[in-house]
C-alpha cells in the first residue's frame, strides 16, 4: 500500500479543503481511515505513508499502532518558495512500514547510477568499483533512505498534471520494485492524479486506487490510457535509476 493523505496544513484540492490542525486531530484523522486498512493487507505487505515535518510524527505514532516501522525515508523537493524568517521547507518524509518480519524487499532493482567525482583506481590502474560509459564515470549504489534525485513535475514533462500535491513517477517506481513483484495488487486509498496506478501498469503491477475527487480520477484514467503506449518513467532507465542531470535523455 502506498498513502499520499493531506498533510497537516490547509490546502485547497479543487473545491475540498483541508484544514490543519493540532497533532492529536490529525493523529485522530490518520487513524480513522488507517486502521480501515489493516484487514485488507497481506501479511507480508509493505506500506508506505508520505507526510512532512508537521505530520511525520503522528504518522510513526500511529503506523506503529498497526505495523512495524522499518524506516523513514526522506526525499528532496527542489522545487518550493524561500523564506525570510524561516529554512526553506524542501523535504518530505515516506514513512516504510510492514505487517509482519516477513516481507518482500528487492534491493537489486532499485540501485542508483551515480556519477563519480573522484575516479579511484586499483594498484593495476583499472577503475575501482565503477565504469567507464559513453555518458561519463559512474557507479552503481545500493540505496539510502536519503533520496536526492527526484524532480517534481513540471509543466514541460509529460506526467505533469494541474494536482497540486503530485508524486513523481521515477518516487513511485523506486517504492514499487523494492517493495512489489511483477503481477502483485498494489493500493493506493488517496490516488490523486493516478501516479501509483500510472507506474504500477508500467511496471506490470495489478492496481487498485480510490479517489473522492472526480476531476483527479478524469486524469488518472487518461494517465493510464496513455501508459498503455508509454511505459517510460523519467529518470529510470535500462534498469538503473539515475541521478538528476546526470543524463541527457530519460
Amino acid at each position: 500500500m502506498f498513502a499520499d493523505p493531506p498533510y497537516n496544513l490547509t490546502k485547497t484540492f479543487n473545491e475540498r479543503k483541508f484544514r490543519k490542525s493540532s497533532l492529536y486531530e490529525y493523529s485522530e484523522w490518520l487513524d480513522s481511515w488507517l486502521a480501515q486498512t489493516v484487514r485488507i493487507l497481506k501479511p507480508t505487505a509493505s506500506v508506505y505513508i508520505c507526510g512532512d515535518w508537521r505530520s511525520s510524527a503522528a504518522i510513526q505514532q500511529v503506523g506503529e499502532k498497526y505495523f512495524i516501522a522499518q524506516n523513514r525515508i526522506t526525499w528532496e523537493r527542489e522545487k518550493g518558495r524561500g523564506a525570510k524568517s524561516n529554512w526553506k521547507n524542501c523535504s518530505e518524509d515516506i514513512w516504510f512500514f510492514t505487517v509482519s518480519d516477513d516481507y518482500f524487499f528487492n534491493v537489486e532493482a532499485v540501485k542508483m547510477r551515480r556519477q563519480v567525482i573522484a575516479p579511484y583506481t586499483d594498484g593495476n590502474g583499472a577503475p575501482k568499483d565503477w565504469e567507464e560509459t559513453q555518458n561519463g564515470r559512474f557507479r552503481v549504489t545500493h540505496p539510502s533512505n536519503l533520496w536526492t534525485d527526484l524532480t517534481v513535475p513540471y509543466w514541460s514533462m509529460p506526467e505533469n498534471t494541474d494536482h497540486p500535491t503530485q508524486k513523481p513517477e521515477k518516487l513511485l517506481a523506486k517504492i514499487l520494485l523494492a517493495s512489489s513483484r511483477a503481477g502483485e495488487l498494489v493500493f493506493d486509498p488517496f490516488n490523486g492524479s493516478g501516479t501509483t496506478t500510472v507506474v504500477a501498469k508500467k511496471l506490470g503491477r495489478h492496481y487498485l486506487g480510490i479517489e473522492i475527487d472526480e476531476s483527479y480520477s478524469c486524469m488518472a484514467l487518461k494517465r493510464l490510457e496513455l501508459a498503455s503506449s508509454d511505459r517510460t518513467i523519467q529518470g529510470y532507465v535500462d534498469g538503473v535509476f539515475w541521478e538528476r542531470n546526470s543524463r541527457r535523455k530519460y
